[in-house]
């Protein structure tokens, strides 16, 4: 049986929309999008590996279906998440005749996803999309929200807008096809979720951890529906992270420093945002926030889950220099995503260079 989670956004204007989770339901898209009416013609942007996975016979399908559908498609990367792919690809969408009626697919990871959904948010000062994640993590996190963006050389995330998608599917058989690495590496934002605020799911991912790794579809189906439902809960009271979504950022800030600083080519996001949760958890345990066992529970699973537990040799005092830079630094300070508890944290604290140098060079 098909779950859904709708995610409610009524204000002045209804941003409210579906989140479709079930197996096998890539071939289900075209007619479901024809019965939505998302838009009078659309255009599928995707990376030059899922293109060729999923992106073609999507395509194919779509047509089929009756629906006016073309494609792009983009190096695949994060070094492509980048205003110059933005560039191509709108003038990609005018060069095909899009209108104002028309709809962006985003078919793919993370990356995808946030470049997608850019364009959609610009093109035209912006038009509908639709998110077909292919990741755990753009399944777990990124699909859902609306955080829209492209890296600029000075860091990660720093163009970008609030732009909710129409309609998000989440077919879980996708995943078969993914390699282990990028299960482990979408683990990261699924544990993160346990962490911030779900003890339950902490003792789910503890129980059921061989058969997510072993791609059990079903578990997959319950272990997506509950990141969803956390994510919806959040982005519901806090849509633009004006306040309480900011827990969503816990072990990004720290990461992100360590993707920039690595250039985004020696570690995965999962595996830098696993990075971060090692050293904010710590430093929550050095101003007396997190307790010694909170601390150790944390690190245990991220390490069962077969994420890094050790950062790399970076200059402390550089890495704290990149955190200034941070698009989350207030009044010039710092400011952190910090535990309390197993499934309990707190947004908006602040730490002592002091403290943050000591974490960083113990984690190394």
């Amino acid at each position: 049986m098909m779950e859904k989670v709708r995610l409610n956004l009524r204000k002045e204007i209804d941003n409210s929309y579906e989140i479709l989770i079930d197996k096998n339901l890539l071939s289900k898209v075209p007619s479901d999008l024809k019965k939505s009416n998302v838009g009078n013609r659309y255009l599928i942007i995707t990376d030059s590996n899922i293109k060729k996975l999923f992106g073609d016979n999507l395509l194919d399908l779509m047509r089929k279906e009756g629906l006016k559908v073309d494609i792009l498609s983009f190096k695949a990367g994060e070094q492509s998440k980048n205003l110059e792919t933005l560039g191509e690809l709108l003038s990609g969408a005018q060069k095909l005749g899009l209108d104002r009626k028309s709809a962006i697919i985003a078919l793919g990871g993370g990356v995808v996803g946030d470049i997608a959904g850019f364009v959609a948010a610009t093109y035209m000062r912006g038009i509908n999309y639709a998110q077909i994640p292919t990741s755990l993590l753009a399944m777990a996190d990124s699909s859902v929200g609306g955080k829209v963006a492209v890296d600029l050389p000075t860091g990660k995330n720093m163009a970008g807008a609030f732009h909710q998608p129409k309609k998000v599917y989440m077919d879980v058989s996708i995943l078969n096809d993914l390699p282990q690495k990028e299960m482990i590496n979408g683990l990261s934002e699924v544990v993160k979720h346990a962490f911030i605020i779900d003890k339950g799911l902490f003792d789910f991912i503890n129980k059921n951890l061989s058969k997510i790794l072993d791609k059990d579809l079903d578990v997959l189906v319950q272990l997506v529906k509950r990141n969803c439902e956390i994510k919806a809960m959040i982005v519901e009271k806090d849509e633009k992270e004006a306040g309480l979504r900011k827990i969503v950022n816990y072990g990004h800030t720290i990461g992100h420093a360590i993707e920039t600083m690595t250039h985004y080519k020696k570690y995965s996001h999962g595996e830098a945002v696993a990075m971060g949760m090692v050293v904010e958890g710590l430093i929550a345990r050095k101003i007396g926030m997190l307790s010694e066992d909170g601390l150790r529970l944390q690190n245990e699973m991220i390490k069962k889950v077969g994420l890094p537990v050790k950062i790399p040799k970076l200059e402390a005092d550089k890495v704290i220099n990149e955190l200034k830079k941070d698009k989350k630094v207030v009044g010039g300070k710092i400011e952190f995503v910090l535990l309390e508890a197993i499934g309990k944290s707190k947004y908006g604290v602040s730490a002592s260079n002091e403290i943050i140098k000591e974490a960083l060079e113990e984690s190394i």
